[in-house]
């Protein structure tokens, strides 16, 4: 079997920990997805430890801990690595009481038999165990739920019975969702029969952990499957009921051979790459949000008229506007998904623009995620990408002092020049720095006689702003 643990800091830290807890007397194990990912012959990026010692022990034991869940048996233990340090997650065998809420448990009782533990856990390949001390990897599983089988059956099952599992934690109904996308797995028919009995009751899960959910699914790769999953369980409806509404909304033809904007949505996703940023993998989702509500069938009185979709970018873009802030996105994520859909129509103008319109647009905050999006819109319709290659030759061709060069004229230019302060000034400045742009001012006094040609002199436009 191949060993992604080989020279893997994290693990060594959580095997040093192993180590201490069994010369201590205790049980301990990793736990969870990293027990998957070495049978999947995949690196983990966490381990985590299940042991019998309680979290007080744990403290004593370690020099440097955090407690993060006492009351949940969870301790953070702090190793040294170089100059930094390694976090290990550390958590007391339990059994869970009743979830009132619908997320956590309201009481646990520690237990020191993992047979118990792993009985609480959510799903078959994420409660099998390993001891790193056995002599080797296939005598150090400790699997008492069947995950073995499941993985090589390519199966996501919860432990137990499946509706038990949902009602005390909705949260797992969108993380089976999220593990069958990314692993390439089929969701077990009993699994996702309570699924779809209990999507309603996804509501009760913070948008917070909503938000994250969906973010992982669109950036771990197989995005396209995980919505298409998420739409059949009866998730999505529920979670983002603006996405539902694309589903058959015709587009014309010669512009969208592939379909309606639902399934032009789910070509774009299908195309994220794993690892794509949150806010591309978001505007991808949401870039013809407004499409549905804008939607005009051809009028059968004018001859060769076409579907079309009028303002669909101005409805998409306060339609995103809303989905973000219900779902808590920060300013600076909103701000950059909101920009990817207000901007992504405006490449079709590229061959058209002034010098100075383009180099404002090239220019955008992150203008490779602009980039990046019309290239996923093209190669999920017509495939034409002239536009797509016009905009990546001059942006990378394109030095950042030709694009955002130093301003000829400023306020204190104008108000030297004898101009009052007034709203006319952001105009003015606008104009000298396109006369700039295009090649047309190369010194200040020529962008104040481009304001003045404009404008006037300095008692002219006073007068113009009274």
């Amino acid at each position: 079997m191949k060993d992604p643990w080989k020279d893997n800091s994290r693990y060594e830290a959580a095997r040093e920990i192993v180590v201490a807890l069994h010369a201590a007397g205790h049980k301990a194990y990793f736990a969870g997805g990293c027990v998957r990912d070495l049978l999947l012959g995949v690196e983990a990026k966490d381990f985590d430890v299940a042991t019998s010692a309680t979290p007080d022990v744990v403290m004593e034991m370690f020099a440097k801990t955090y407690s993060v869940g006492a009351h949940f048996g969870v301790v953070l233990v702090c190793t040294p690595d170089g100059d930094g340090e390694v976090t290990t997650e550390v958590a007391t065998f339990r059994h869970d009481g009743a979830y009132s809420d619908g997320r956590r448990p309201d009481a646990v009782r520690f237990s020191t038999d993992p047979r118990e533990d792993v009985q609480r856990r959510d799903f078959t390949i994420n409660g099998m165990l390993f001891d790193p001390l056995a002599d080797s990897h296939e005598a150090a599983i400790l699997d008492f739920v069947g995950g073995r089988e499941d993985l090589t059956n390519h199966l996501v099952r919860t432990i137990g019975v499946a509706k038990d599992r949902f009602t005390e934690d909705k949260l797992r109904m969108l993380r089976a969702v999220r593990f069958a996308s990314r692993l390439e797995f089929e969701i077990d028919a009993q699994t996702a029969e309570a699924i779809k009995a209990l999507a309603t009751e996804i509501t009760q899960v913070s948008l917070e952990r909503i938000r994250d959910e969906l973010t992982l699914m669109l950036t771990e790769g197989h995005a396209r499957r995980a919505f298409e999953m998420l739409d059949e369980l009866g998730l999505l409806q529920h979670i983002l009921p603006e996405a539902v509404k694309m589903r058959g909304v015709e587009q014309p033809p010669q512009f969208h051979p592939e379909g309606d904007v639902w399934v032009h949505t789910m070509l774009l996703l299908e195309k994220l790459k794993p690892g794509s940023s949150p806010a591309l993998a978001w505007g991808a989702l949401l870039h013809d949000i407004g499409k549905p509500t804008t939607f005009r069938p051809p009028d059968p009185k004018k001859p060769g008229d076409r579907i079309r979709f009028d303002g669909h970018v101005e409805v998409g873009v306060r339609m995103a506007e809303t989905i973000l802030g219900r779902l808590r996105f920060s300013n600076e994520e909103t701000e950059q998904i909101i920009a990817l859909v207000k901007n992504h129509m405006r490449f079709g103008d590229v061959l058209q623009m002034k010098e100075s319109t383009l180099k404002r647009f090239l220019r955008l905050p992150k203008f490779d995620e602009h980039l990046a999006l019309h290239w996923l819109d093209c190669m999920s319709a017509h495939g034409d990408l002239k536009l797509y290659e016009f905009a990546k030759e001059r942006y990378e061709a394109a030095p950042v002092e030709e694009m955002r060069p130093k301003l000829l004229v400023t306020g204190r230019d104008l108000i030297a020049a004898g101009y009052r302060p007034s709203p006319q000034f952001k105009e003015m400045l606008e104009a000298a720095e396109d006369a700039q742009l295009e090649g047309l001012a190369t010194t200040t006094a020529e962008g104040l006689a481009v304001v003045k040609a404009r404008w006037g002199g300095p008692r002219d436009a006073q007068d113009l702003s009274q």
